[in-house]
């Protein structure tokens, strides 16, 4: 660093440079602009103008993206239905907590528009765990119950938990144990205690500890199997989003483009679970995934030929024979005997 800047600006330098590159960009203003002006006056003159890719390329040799943006899309599903609630994007960071609280705010305002009385249960991993969303439902009505990352304080109040179950596994209860615990626990940053649940398995891998935090009342066990663990079927429909559905797609140069692409991949998905609903309980399509659907009932070739007492329909060798939009019966039709003749790689079907 140059020696004659002040020393509390070498020291900030020192702290974000390291080998003469930017390893982070501070959150604080202060700091930032200390970052900001140092590099300005080491990348640019004040007696020109500089296009933006150039700009790009001269920042790059301190931050190598500069240039960057990462954004990653929220997903929320009502999960008894698998219905979309809200699919947007945000910055790719972990949401804070006035983020959070904003969110489930509007949400939770337009579904009690038209349900007042409605119970509201949101369930999230360790990310939204944030005090203000917290607060924000304990006041609201809403129940709400999410993951704890894991520290110091929580593994030391399931220590014994941890032995016991250790003690359960050598003693021949099982090739995995589990334990389960109930505490209250308050971090640095909140003003009131909440209730915790810790889960401690034993395993041939060793010791693992995972805990939930709720205000809903209820045996730790059942909260955690059979309540917490249920927001697995999210991570089902998220699937079914990105993957089948090719919503991660989002190569857009801008975020609101990007945001509408990711809007028309939720409609696509409303048509699909609407489709699907529309097959008989006990029909196979009733829990088909999305990408069956779209291969077997939209994405399908084949060639009907009008004869003068018959139709016939005639698929490609890679269709299935239970493909027909006639199957969404309880039962497939019988499939029709192959005819003496036409194309080596079609598979006819007659119907009179």
């Amino acid at each position: 660093m140059d020696e004659t800047l002040p020393p509390e600006t070498e020291r900030v330098l020192r702290r974000f440079f390291k080998d003469g590159r930017l390893v982070t960009i501070p959150a604080k203003e202060r700091k930032r602009l200390v970052v900001l002006r140092y590099l300005r006056d080491k990348v640019f003159t004040e007696d020109r103008t500089y296009p933006e890719a150039e700009v790009n390329q001269r920042l790059a040799l301190f931050h190598a993206f500069s240039p960057s943006r990462c954004s990653l899309p929220m997903h929320i599903y009502e999960a008894s239905t698998g219905k979309p609630v809200a699919v947007m994007l945000r910055p790719g960071k972990t949401p804070g907590g006035a983020e959070v609280a904003l969110i489930l705010r509007h949400v939770v305002k337009a579904i009690r528009a038209h349900w007042p009385r409605v119970e509201i249960l949101i369930r999230g991993d360790s990310h939204y765990a944030r005090h203000e969303a917290m607060t924000w439902c304990e006041r609201n009505r809403v129940g709400y119950v999410f993951g704890l990352a894991g520290n110091q304080i929580l593994l030391a109040r399931v220590a014994a938990l941890a032995e016991d179950a250790a003690l359960g596994r050598v003693g021949g209860e099982g090739d995995k144990v589990r334990r389960y615990g109930e505490f209250r626990y308050a971090a640095r940053s909140w003003q009131v205690g909440r209730h915790v649940i810790g889960r401690v398995e034993a395993s041939p891998q060793g010791s693992d500890s995972r805990f939930i935090i709720t205000n809903l009342a209820g045996a730790p066990r059942w909260l955690y199997e059979s309540v917490y663990c249920q927001r697995g079927q999210a991570e089902n429909l998220i699937k079914a989003h990105k993957l089948h559905l090719a919503s991660d797609r989002t190569s857009c140069t801008k975020a609101t483009a990007n945001q509408f692409r990711l809007l028309i991949h939720t409609a696509a998905y409303w048509l699909l679970h609407t489709l699907r609903g529309l097959a008989p309980r006990t029909s196979f399509w009733r829990d088909a995934q999305f990408d069956t659907l779209r291969l077997a009932l939209i994405k399908v070739a084949a060639r009907v030929t009008e004869m003068k007492t018959r139709m016939r329909q005639a698929d490609t060798a890679s269709a299935r024979a239970d493909t027909s939009p006639s199957i969404c019966g309880n039962r497939p039709p019988p499939r029709p005997p192959r005819a003496a003749t036409g194309h080596p790689t079609a598979r006819p079907r007659g119907h009179g």
